[in-house]
């Protein structure tokens, strides 16, 4: 397994991107060679090799915002081939408008077009192969769940659902009967911690995993120390459930899990970097959509009376308030009196409202309250003082989440679909909780990678 921003990926997945670089890079290199006669030195490939770097970048890029790389439970063949299709198509469309206006870039007449024939039929192949060693179980780490209650049942779940997390349930040992069998499946459940280690051995288990609601006169101390002693890996259900999912259960931890566990580390170096690059990216964002904010401004004044921002008081870093600016997708004065969570199709939303929410372009003015130093790109999203005050008295660890600046994106909005309700709010707090732990820069640009990806295919706006 594979540490990546405090999320474990298995190794099994690194082999499968990487090959997948590697026919695409070898797709080229042949039709090179083809062009040429056969007669291509390493020098010629050398040469080419910036030009046929590009290519690789972008093909991959595209592979990755078509979700090509992301495999679950109920994947089929018929949609992979479709979106890999897709997604080479895109590339094509990109390289070409490059090469039209850079075509110094091009590799040769006919390289890319051709070596796409090739590349899609070793990638069918080869992720075909891969489809079929994820369903074989191969490179995957047995587990054992020792424990009881709807934890050890979602655990289990998360397992199951994400066919390419490298772990798979070799077995359980419960102190009772599940409440939820048919979570289990067909995994063998034993009701008895005893010869804990005995079991261990005979389903084949590398790890045991506690997920225990309640701990304390139930947990198994005698047996669990036995199997340590005798080298078997025993791990908390919650820090695994954070490597596994990207969350912290707010439910199922105490301060002092928060207090020893490694993570929370903001040096200033590292928080003077994250702040120079949401102020870079903030000003280029604003200086490009000028012409996008010009035409939504319009747009708002013809559509219906009132300004074209909107002003909201927020609550930023330290319980700060600052006024978040929005161009404004409701009526004038749609708010009487309390503050309200926004609703699926909420009637408050103007025709234009509607347009820029789909879009997230209601969001482009913030980049102003990061240039003041209000926000930064990436961070929790700011919530207004009346829904702070109200989950912090009913939610766990809320008010934590004030310890770093808010931001337009973030991993809660990246992994979560819009939420408006205080079920949402606790399920959003878990990623902004496993964000603020491993808070880094390389974590940021991920983020808005993805925020890009998420984007573009319009997914959770409100």
């Amino acid at each position: 397994m594979i540490r990546v921003f405090g999320k474990k990926y298995s190794i099994r997945r690194l082999f499968f991107f990487s090959g997948e670089g590697l026919f695409l890079f070898f797709s080229l290199v042949v039709v090179v060679a083809y062009r040429h006669g056969g007669d291509i030195s390493a020098s010629d490939i050398l040469s080419l090799w910036p030009r046929l770097f590009l290519i690789v970048f972008v093909c991959l890029l595209c592979l990755y915002y078509y979700d090509l790389y992301t495999f679950r439970s109920g994947f089929s063949y018929v949609e992979m081939t479709i979106r890999l299709i897709q997604a080479l198509g895109s590339a094509s469309i990109f390289l070409g408008f490059l090469y039209f206006v850079f075509p110094v870039l091009l590799p040769g007449r006919w390289v890319f077009l051709g070596s796409l024939l090739v590349f899609i039929f070793l990638s069918s192949l080869w992720r075909y192969f891969y489809c079929w060693m994820l369903r074989k179980e191969w490179w995957t780490i047995p587990v054992l769940i020792v424990g009881s209650g709807p934890f050890s049942e979602e655990i289990v779940r998360e397992i199951k659902e994400k066919s390419d997390c490298g772990f798979r349930v070799a077995g359980a040992v419960l102190d009772k009967v599940p409440a939820e069998e048919e979570a289990y499946g067909n995994t063998m459940v034993f009701n008895s911690f005893s010869n804990l280690c005995r079991r261990v051995g005979e389903m084949g288990a590398e790890e045991i995993i506690v997920a225990m609601d309640q701990r304390r006169g139930r947990l198994p101390v005698n047996e669990l120390l036995e199997c340590k002693m005798k080298g078997v890996p025993v791990r908390e259900g919650e820090s695994f459930y954070e490597e596994l999912t990207g969350r912290i259960l707010v439910d199922k931890i105490n301060p002092s899990w928060l207090i020893f566990h490694e993570g929370f580390q903001k040096s200033w170096l590292m928080m003077a970097t994250k702040r120079l690059i949401g102020t870079c990216i903030s000003a280029l964002g604003l200086f490009l959509s000028f012409p996008i904010i010009l035409l939504t401004s319009i747009c708002i004044k013809l559509d219906s009376p009132g300004p074209i921002f909107y002003k909201q008081e927020r609550v930023g870093k330290d319980g700060k308030l600052f006024a978040l600016i929005k161009f404004r997708s409701m009526g004038q004065d749609a708010e009487h009196g309390e503050a309200e969570w926004a609703k699926q199709d909420d009637v408050r939303v103007t025709r234009a409202g509607r347009v820029i929410r789909q879009l997230r372009i209601d969001e482009i003015p913030q980049m102003w309250n990061v240039l003041k130093g209000e926000m930064n790109f990436v961070g929790p999203r700011p919530e207004r003082p009346q829904f702070v005050s109200e989950l912090t008295k009913k939610i766990r660890y809320y008010d934590q989440r004030s310890t770093v600046q808010p931001g337009i994106t973030g991993w809660a909005q990246i992994n979560y679909p819009y939420g408006a309700s205080e079920e949402d709010a606790k399920k959003k707090l878990e990623y902004d909780l496993f964000y603020i732990k491993h808070v880094s820069v390389i974590l940021d640009l991920y983020i808005i990678l993805k925020t890009v990806k998420t984007i573009f295919f319009r997914e959770g706006a409100r």
